[in-house]
């Protein structure tokens, strides 16, 4: 018997209700202005950051943390990167133990909106800005009231591309257990990781990103999109372009500028495209590209040759919520669920290593 095939079929999202964007963009700009930033006193450099962000193609990021009471953001008087030193490792995880089950379960909530959850016999939860013990996986599975016997598999620290290893990890279950239900759970509070830098590339780093989660169910009874032929591919010399490192004052990321460039690169070598669109890029009329950033779009389309339409529900998800890293994808994937027209699909994320992983679909 040929084994079965995997399908999502639904995808339930969730944001904070704080919108941070424009106030880091000041908080940015302003500290690129002081002295000792690359400014150094003169306004070139964040007439240059503000430049960069009317370019960025987002218009809000959504935290966690919420606004001061007299409405301020985080970094505002009162807000939690109102400090000198900025806050401890310690203090953002003991936010993340309390704010990232509660916005994931808001987006397990509203999946439960969209399919029945009953009966779940496996939990994926992707999750890259805070740790935990119990996990994440334990929790959710606690306030959920699912079956202690619920097999539970937790994806950390991937970065990027971590929705693409959590939905495959569910796609290898549905093959070998037809039976399964899963539900795969992407939340990510990348907010909590302001870092106190005075240099443009990484405030244009920090720039992209905001928080967010997802939760989607996938089985083997045909709906939605079915998973096809995942792939996985690291680009070679490229270690150094994405870092996460874990410091004093949380997690510090390196997102080098060169990146669009290099996957742009890879994207027109024969070898690499053959590995990913064995088919040839004109067998697919569906994009789901993780919204990494404007210029990886811009990449991406570039190289591909691709319709300056065919990245719109990327381009729309980075517009409302930014770069929320292995949640971003599953955002995509949720808009193109809800478009009759969306049949023969490529989803990949790219991500540390450089890696860009992946898989086909089509409309069951």
């Amino acid at each position: 018997m040929p084994p079965s095939t995997a399908h999502i079929h639904a995808i339930g999202t969730a944001v904070p209700s704080h919108d941070i964007h424009r106030a880091f963009v000041d908080w940015a700009a302003a500290r690129l202005e002081a002295p000792g930033g690359i400014g150094a006193g003169d306004r070139r450099a964040a007439a240059l950051f503000r430049r960069m962000d009317q370019r960025a193609g987002i218009a809000a990021r959504w935290s966690v943390l919420p606004p001061t009471p007299t409405g301020g953001s985080p970094v505002a008087n009162g807000g939690f990167y109102a400090v000198d030193p900025l806050p401890p490792t310690s203090a953002r995880m003991a936010i993340y133990a309390d704010a990232a089950p509660p916005l994931a379960l808001a987006a397990i909530a509203a999946l439960a909106e969209q399919t029945p959850l009953d009966a779940i016999t496996h939990l994926v939860v992707a999750s890259c800005t805070g740790f935990m013990a119990p996990g994440l996986d334990q929790i959710l599975a606690d306030r959920l009231g699912l079956d202690p016997a619920v097999e539970r598999t937790l994806v950390g620290f991937m970065g990027c591309y971590a929705a693409i290893v959590a939905l495959r990890t569910a796609h290898h279950i549905v093959r070998s257990e037809p039976a399964a239900r899963v539900l795969v759970v992407t939340v990510e509070l990348s907010t909590l990781h302001l870092q106190p830098a005075g240099e443009l590339e990484p405030l244009l780093a920090m720039l992209q990103f905001g928080d967010g989660a997802a939760a989607a169910l996938v089985t083997a009874d045909p709906a939605g999109f079915a998973i096809e032929r995942p792939f996985a591919a690291t680009l070679p010399d490229t270690a150094h372009l994405i870092r996460w490192a874990i410091g004093d004052t949380g997690f510090a990321m390196h997102l080098s500028g060169e990146v669009p460039g290099h996957i742009g690169r890879a994207l027109t070598d024969p070898a690499f495209r053959d590995r990913l669109f064995p088919d040839g890029v004109a067998a697919i009329d569906t994009w789901a590209v993780h919204a990494g950033g404007r210029s990886i779009l811009d990449a991406v389309e570039g190289a591909l040759g691709l319709d300056p339409h065919a990245l719109d529900a990327s381009r729309s998800v980075l517009k409302r919520y930014g770069n929320m890293s292995s949640a971003t994808l599953m955002f995509v994937l949720a808009d193109l669920l809800d478009r009759p027209d969306a049949r023969n699909g490529l989803a990949v994320a790219f991500g540390p290593g450089l890696a860009a992983d992946g898989f086909r679909f089509h409309r069951a």
